[in-house]
């Protein structure tokens, strides 16, 4: 049976750009600490009124332009994000309204930053499980500007909004996703996390002035966790494909900062430029970060037929996922 790859790649990102100056602004820290510490120069914010469902849409709408046949084939929707509409329903439910579609499964997959990588593998998995054929979504959105704290230098400074969409379908034997590795570790879960919106705590009038509702982050001990678990989830995929880091023809990583990157780029004994890098013209743009950094790399320097694709990244809970595909 022929496996799944990725067929097409859409993105979007909002106007507002939102500078080291307008960090230094809102948090008192320089603007070249900014960018000597994180790699980040500048992100996106969306404007008032834009919703997740909003983004994810846009980017769907770059991928398939004027192709009325290839949404046609729609048989799956997956959406990774950890910034939702609301909390029920699943935003991926709205996403398949405002596209016009009906019926199809569609739901949202929540691995904060490895999300993309999660709804991958889930998507491909349940497209084998039908008997191929059909072609899904998988889309990555955050909204992370909602949920910032822009005192906290250490997490505002990172953050921007995005959305990217990938058409995964059938592929001739030899391409596609050879592999793919998840990893959850809760007992990090409280690295990142928003606390307050849940069961766990109400969004009351003193979480709200506590700003319980907003994200927190232990950069450190994200970093460290980073440093362990990724190259190990990566190890696993590749070891499931047969294949080794050498193999791999350019490796695209969440960017979670600039300097993360490089990091585990020289953890892993690749040199970048096999790594492309969004962090610095848009930040950390969550489950997005993926789409958006292959979109990027493709536009700058097209992926050719054959060429071997490592995807990894970490995200709260704590999170790592990797996959590896044979692009066609």
């Amino acid at each position: 049976m022929p496996a799944n790859g990725i067929l097409g790649i859409g993105v979007h990102l909002p106007e507002r750009t939102i500078d080291n100056t307008q960090i230094s602004s809102w948090t008192g820290a320089p603007a070249h600490w900014v960018s000597e510490r994180t790699g980040v120069v500048h992100r996106r914010y969306a404007g008032p009124g834009t919703t997740t469902s909003d983004l994810a849409r846009a980017a769907i709408e770059n991928l398939f332009g004027d192709d009325a046949e290839a949404r046609q084939r729609i048989g799956l929707i997956v959406l990774a994000t950890s910034t939702p509409d609301q909390p029920q329903p699943a935003t991926a439910a709205i996403l398949q309204h405002k596209l016009g579609m009906s019926t199809l499964p569609a739901f949202d997959v929540n691995a904060v930053c490895s999300g993309f990588v999660y709804a991958l593998a889930t998507a491909a998995a349940l497209l084998d499980a039908h008997g191929g054929g059909e072609s899904a979504l998988v889309v990555g959105a955050d909204m992370y500007s909602t949920i910032m704290d822009r005192t906290d230098k250490r997490t505002v400074s990172l953050f921007g909004d995005g959305a990217g969409a990938v058409l995964i379908g059938p592929v001739p034997d030899g391409y596609g996703l050879l592999a793919s590795r998840l990893t959850t570790q809760g007992s990090y879960r409280e690295l990142v996390e928003v606390v307050a919106g849940g069961t766990r705590e109400r969004t009351t009038s003193a979480a709200l002035a506590a700003g319980r509702d907003l994200f927190r982050m232990n950069g450190r001990g994200v970093r460290d966790f980073a440093m362990h678990a990724v190259p190990k989830v990566i190890d696993e995929a590749l070891s499931a494909a047969g294949l080794t880091v050498g193999d791999i023809d350019r490796v695209v990583m969440h960017q979670g900062n600039a300097r993360l990157v490089e990091a585990l780029a020289q953890e892993l004994g690749v040199g970048m430029d096999r790594v492309p890098l969004t962090a610095p013209q848009y930040g950390n743009t969550g489950a997005a970060s993926i789409p958006i950094t292959l979109h990027k790399a493709n536009a700058e320097r097209p992926f050719q037929r054959g060429e071997r694709v490592l995807l990894a990244a970490v995200g709260g809970g704590m999170t790592a996922g990797a996959s590896v595909l044979v692009w066609y």
